[in-house]
């Protein structure tokens, strides 16, 4: 399914070739994780972070861009003083960090799949750049062994140099395009009752959109039960109301991130941010939500008043 351009409008510097390109590589991604068939979900979930509550290629760019910065200095350290252990520790340092980079790479082309333009074409040069950075530390590496250590000298600072730029796009991804960050951090839910919707127009199992204070909220019915939380999905804003109901969760129709209605919990990714769920209860014919619960309402009885649940 197309998904809009939801992470900063149009984009005047994306060429409809670079447009192109990074559509076609995304589509090739999408592929690849699709061959592994019924494990394909799992596998996504484990390296977005979904089950660690937090963006694991975040997590993993530090193992290089650490081990990287040690090998610089530990590189200085011997030029200055000359003693051997630290060109062991230099060496030691660029292998750690080209190990590290490869399990970044890994998940950030995961998160990057996901991702819309302009942010899609960010990622695609930030990708680039970074898979350049770690070639030319494995050529330091290699000249290093093959004890031409200042032909490695050399490659590692031209390296380091690349990843930083290729760094600083990956910030702007985040900062700027908010891609990772949790989409419903900012959304403000009423502390007290407020009622968003007529009971009656809330029909079985047909997730359905209010509004409060200009925030939306997704009411779900299932039964006796009514459950709310905030309707645009903390991935990257979909519309949850448009979603699939799949048992007592609900899909996002953008990337197919999945929540639980009873919590907010991701269940799927590529979302790593639970949903915020609110408190409900059925009142004079209303329903009514609160924050910060999320506990399902139990429809008043025809002719009786509902009593309020405990906060």
């Amino acid at each position: 399914m197309a998904t809009p351009d939801i992470t900063g409008g149009f984009d005047c510097d994306e060429s409809p070739q670079a447009r192109s390109l990074a559509e076609r590589l995304q589509k090739q991604v999408h592929k690849a994780f699709a061959s592994a068939g019924p494990s394909s979900q799992e596998l996504k979930n484990l390296l977005n972070g979904t089950r660690l509550g937090e963006p694991l290629h975040v997590i993993l760019t530090d193992v290089p861009i650490g081990a990287w910065t040690a090998a610089l200095a530990f590189d200085a350290l011997e030029l200055i003083g000359g003693r051997a252990e630290f060109a062991v520790a230099a060496d030691a340092s660029v292998a750690i960090g080209i190990a590290g980079a490869l399990g970044a790479a890994v998940t950030g082309i995961t998160d990057w799949q996901d991702a819309d333009a302009p942010a899609r074409r960010l990622g695609m040069i930030h990708g680039f750049l970074n898979l350049s950075g770690t070639a030319l530390f494995a050529a330091s590496l290699l000249s290093r062994r093959r004890k031409a250590r200042g032909v490695g000298r050399i490659l590692g600072v031209l390296a380091y140099g690349v990843v930083t730029a290729a760094a600083r796009l990956g910030g702007k991804m985040v900062y700027e395009y908010r891609v990772g960050v949790d989409r419903t951090a900012r959304q403000t839910f009423p502390p007290d009752f407020v009622p968003v919707l007529a009971d009656s127009e809330l029909a079985e199992a047909q997730p359905k959109r209010a509004e409060h204070g200009g925030v939306p909220i997704l009411l779900v019915r299932r039964g006796i039960r009514i459950f709310a939380m905030a309707e645009t999905c903390s991935h990257f804003n979909g519309p949850l109301s448009e979603g699939e109901l799949v048992g007592d969760s609900i899909r996002c129709p953008w990337h197919r991130s999945r929540f639980a209605l009873e919590d907010g919990k991701v269940l799927d990714g590529p979302a790593v941010h639970p949903q915020p769920c609110l408190e409900t209860r059925v009142r004079n014919g209303q329903i009514e939500v609160r924050r910060p619960l999320c506990e399902p309402a139990v429809p008043e009885p025809a002719g009786a008043a509902a009593s309020p649940k405990p906060a």
